[in-house]
């Protein structure tokens, strides 16, 4: 059905360069995931240059994390860029139901039709209009309990909607799939799914399908995960192992035995 694997090394050999609009929280630790992984990150969000660097750009990632109007402003002109230059960019709606200006700032970029969405479960159930139990930054929700709500909302936006935790699922609304593997200690370490969400761009930059290029970035954060957790005592030191884990993970370890059809 896919071939994490093909990502993987399509990803490497391309090296994109992934322009990251993302929080202050994420920042480093995303931009140290991208590079581990073979991906080159911009992070670049003032609306003075945000558009002029998405249209120079191989992918944009939005993440909501930390904002402010002037943020915004700079979310929605570099998703303006990528839409005319049919750049590939993935939305990452954090806390999205928490507050009017999230739930507006979302509303807006999701009229801008992201190429992928990736959320947790609370996040992808209040996007698509269900309640949901989420609060704060944490989901309080199953990703079971989202997938058909991920579904509907994937054929209504038009984008792919990645729903991740203990086992990721993603769908384009026709066409959907498991991702299983991890670590425990991932939710544990602030910043990993910001960092993920920036790493399915840089996914998304190299693979013609974003559905498969979503798969991938799940399967590699998967593969790493699993084998940063074997070096790892606890949070403190999985950290460090994460990104070694990113860098080492090849197409054989990245396991496309780990992708189930759903």
């Amino acid at each position: 059905m896919t071939n994490p694997s093909q990502s993987l090394e399509s990803m490497r050999a391309a090296a994109p360069l992934v322009q990251c609009i993302t929080n202050y929280v994420a920042m480093n630790f995303a931009a140290n995931v991208l590079l581990a992984a073979g991906a080159a990150p911009a992070m670049v969000h003032d609306v003075e240059e945000s558009g002029e660097f998405a249209a120079i750009a191989a992918a944009l990632t939005i993440n909501i994390g930390t904002l402010s109007p002037r943020w915004v402003a700079g979310m929605v002109e570099a998703a303006a860029v990528a839409g005319k230059t049919d750049t590939p960019w993935v939305l990452d709606p954090v806390a999205c139901f928490a507050t009017g200006l999230r739930r507006e700032a979302t509303s807006k970029l999701m009229q801008m039709r992201p190429t992928i969405v990736r959320g947790n479960a609370s996040e992808i159930l209040a996007i698509a209009g269900q309640e949901s139990a989420g609060k704060g930054v944490d989901a309080g929700d199953s990703v079971a309990a989202a997938e058909a709500a991920a579904c509907d909302l994937a054929t209504r936006a038009g984008s792919i909607v990645a729903v991740t935790g203990e086992v990721d699922f993603v769908t384009d609304g026709v066409r959907g799939a498991h991702v299983r593997g991890g670590s425990a200690l991932m939710p544990q370490v602030t910043a990993t799914g910001c960092a993920l969400t920036c790493l399915t761009g840089a996914y998304a930059a190299a693979v013609a399908d974003p559905f498969e290029a979503t798969i991938g970035a799940l399967a590699h954060f998967a593969a790493a995960g699993e084998r940063a957790a074997t070096a790892a005592n606890g949070p403190g030191s999985f950290a460090p192992a994460f990104l070694d884990a990113l860098a080492a993970v090849d197409a054989t370890a990245i396991g496309d035995d780990r992708v189930e059809a759903a």
